[in-house]
C-alpha cells in the first residue's frame, strides 16, 4: 500500500511495501537562510527517525529550504540521496558537506528504479538551465506522484509526464506560493509593493491554473510554502501573509482560487503529518497540525514560535559575526573572480551595480560589468543599474564559500534599489551560479534555441504573429501567457513584451520577436 504524507512546506513522504522516500525535506529547528526563514505551519512534532532511515531522500534543488544541512547531517549511512545531474557539481558539493556519500545523479526524463517491482522515479528539470529547478515523478504500486515543487515545469513537461506514467497522475503536487525578494526587499511606498505583490500572487496563481488544467491529475494538492520569519529584525515581513495584500499565497487560499476557477478539478491540501493512501484516497489528518489555522490568530502563532526559537535566533547571531580588516581585499577578489566566469553574463548585465556594505570594515563599492569585462573599484559618480545594501556580517559567508549570492537574497536581510526598476536576471544568474560550466550551459542553451516557431496571437482586433517561446527561459506561449493592455505576459517568470515592439517592458531580456498581422 503507497501513502504520501506532507512533512511540511515542499517535504513528502512517500511509503511503499519495499521502500520508503523523503522529497526536499526540511526539518532543521534552526530555518533556513541564516535564521530568516522557519517552517509554517511548524513541522517538530513528526518523527524525523522514521525519516532520517528512509531508503532514498531526493532533492530537488539546492535552496536551503529543501536541501537541509541539518536533516542531512542525520541520515542513515544506508540511505542514498537522489539528485538531477545539474550542468555543475556545486549542488552534489554541498550535499557531500553535510557528511552524505551516497549520491546518485539522475539524468532527466530517465527512469531510475526504486526496487525490483518496477517502481521508479525520474527527474524533470526547468527547460533553461539558468535554472537549477527540477520536477520529480514517481511511479510505485500502480500509482503515480508528480512532485512539481519550486519547478515551474511546462504544460508540455507535466503531459508528457503524465504519459510516460500511464496516462494517468493520480497526485500533482505543485508550488503556488513563490517566496522572491521582490518587493519585500525594495523600497516601494506600501501602496506599489501591495499593487506589485497583488499582481505576482495572481501570475503564480494563473500559472498553477493554466498547468493543472492542461495536465488534470486525479487531484492536484498546492504546496510549497510560504515560510515565516521569528527573527525580530524581520518580523515585519509576515505581511506577505496577509491574505488580502500578501505576495506569497498559503495553500488553503491558493486551493480557494483555484477551486473557483477550475470546479472541475479535484483540489486537497496537506498540513505537516496528514496522510494519504494512493490507492483508495482515503486522508487522515495529523491531529498537532489540525489545531493550526492560516487565517485565524496567525499573530499569536508567531510570537509564540519566536518564543520557542529565541535561543536559535541568538545562537545564529553569534555564529555571524562582523567581519575583519581583511574584508576589502577579500570583496575585491571574489568579483574580481566572478569576472572570469563569463563574457556572456557581463555582456547581458550590461550595468554598474553598486554594493554599499554596512557595519564594521564595510565600504561602498562598483562594480562594472559590461561587454568589457568587470571592473570594481570606490562608488563612482555614475548611475548604478542596481544598488545592494546589506551588512557585512551577513556577506562574510558569502566570501568563505558557506553561501551562495542567491542564498542571500532569499534571507531578505538585504535591500536593493533599481532604477530604471527593471529585473536584470543575468545579474542574478551570475551572482547565483558562480561557476563556469553552469553560466557556459545557460549560453549554450539560450544561443543554440531554434527561434524560427510562431504563432498567432489576437488583442482586442489586432492580431500578431511572435515567437512560440519566450525569449527568457523558452516557456511556450501558446500555452503558458495571458495578453493584457498590448502586453503578452509570460507566466513561468512574469516577464511581458510589447506586443507591437516585442520589447521587454519589466525586465533585462531578449526582444520577442513580433510582427502585426492583418486578422484572418
Amino acid at each position: 500500500m503507497a501513502t504520501l504524507t506532507s512533512i511540511g512546506h515542499a517535504g513528502l513522504f512517500v511509503e511503499t511495501s519495499t521502500f520508503t522516500l523523503v522529497f526536499d525535506p526540511w526539518m532543521s529547528p534552526h530555518g533556513a537562510y541564516m535564521g530568516s526563514w522557519f517552517q509554517f505551519p511548524r513541522n517538530d512534532h513528526l518523527d524525523i527517525k522514521s525519516l532520517t532511515s528512509a531508503t532514498y531522500v531526493a532533492i530537488s534543488h539546492e535552496h536551503l529550504d529543501h536541501m537541509d544541512s541539518w536533516f542531512l547531517e542525520q541520515l542513515s549511512d544506508e540511505t542514498t540521496v537522489l539528485i538531477p545531474a545539474y550542468p555543475s557539481d556545486t549542488f552534489a558539493n554541498r550535499i557531500r558537506e553535510s557528511g552524505v556519500d551516497r549520491i546518485i545523479k539522475i539524468n532527466s526524463w530517465e527512469p531510475f528504479p526504486l526496487d525490483n517491482d518496477g517502481s521508479w522515479i525520474m527527474t524533470i528539470p526547468q527547460l533553461s538551465p539558468m535554472f537549477h529547478d527540477s520536477g520529480f515523478l514517481i511511479v510505485t504500486e500502480g500509482r503515480s506522484v508528480l512532485n512539481c515543487n519550486d519547478a515551474k515545469l511546462t504544460a508540455s513537461q507535466a503531459r508528457r509526464a503524465k504519459h510516460l506514467a500511464g496516462g494517468r497522475l493520480d497526485v500533482m503536487a505543485v508550488q503556488a506560493s513563490s517566496s522572491a525578494w521582490h518587493p519585500m526587499c525594495y523600497s516601494y511606498p506600501v501602496e506599489e509593493e501591495r499593487r506589485i505583490a497583488m499582481e505576482k500572487r495572481m501570475i503564480k496563481l494563473r500559472a498553477v491554473h493554466r498547468l493543472v488544467r492542461a495536465t488534470e491529475p486525479e487531484l492536484a494538492l498546492p504546496f510549497a510554502g510560504p515560510p515565516c520569519y521569528l527573527d525580530p529584525e524581520l518580523r515585519g515581513l509576515n505581511r506577505v501573509l496577509d491574505t488580502e495584500h500578501g505576495a506569497f499565497v498559503h495553500p488553503e487560499a491558493a486551493r480557494n482560487w483555484l477551486s473557483e476557477h477550475l470546479p472541475g478539478q479535484a483540489w486537497e491540501t496537506l498540513k505537516p503529518g496528514d496522510r494519504l493512501d494512493l490507492r483508495t484516497g482515503e486522508m487522515t489528518r495529523d491531529p498537532v497540525s489540525a489545531e493550526f489555522s492560516f487565517t485565524e490568530g496567525v499573530e499569536e502563532y508567531i510570537r509564540r514560535y519566536a518564543e520557542d526559537r529565541a535561543e536559535v535566533l541568538e545562537k545564529i547571531r553569534v555564529e555571524y559575526p562582523e567581519p575583519g580588516p581583511g574584508f576589502p581585499e577579500r570583496f575585491v577578489n571574489h568579483f574580481s573572480r566572478l569576472g572570469t566566469l563569463s563574457d556572456y553574463f557581463l555582456d547581458h548585465i550590461g550595468m554598474t551595480v553598486r554594493f554599499e556594505i554596512t557595519g564594521p570594515n564595510g565600504g561602498v563599492w562598483d562594480v562594472r560589468m559590461n561587454a568589457d569585462g568587470l571592473a570594481i573599484g570606490p562608488a563612482a559618480t555614475e548611475r548604478p543599474g542596481y544598488t545592494i545594501t546589506v551588512r557585512g556580517r551577513w556577506v562574510e559567508p558569502v566570501l568563505a564559500g558557506d553561501l551562495a549570492w542567491e542564498d542571500l537574497l532569499l534571507s531578505f536581510r538585504i535591500r536593493l534599489d533599481r532604477d530604471p526598476d527593471v529585473y536584470n536576471g543575468y545579474l542574478v544568474g551570475l551572482l547565483k551560479h558562480a561557476n563556469a560550466p553552469a553560466l557556459e550551459a545557460v549560453e549554450e542553451y539560450e544561443t543554440g534555441r531554434d527561434e524560427t516557431e510562431r504563432i498567432t496571437v489576437t488583442d482586442g482586433d489586432r492580431a500578431f504573429e511572435i515567437a512560440r517561446y519566450c525569449p527568457h527561459a523558452g516557456e511556450d506561449l501558446s500555452i503558458s501567457a495571458v495578453i493584457e493592455d498590448g502586453k503578452i505576459h509570460c507566466l513561468s517568470h512574469n516577464f511581458a513584451f510589447d506586443l507591437a515592439t516585442g520589447a521587454c517592458v519589466n525586465a533585462r531580456c531578449a526582444p520577442l520577436a513580433t510582427r502585426e498581422i492583418s486578422p484572418s
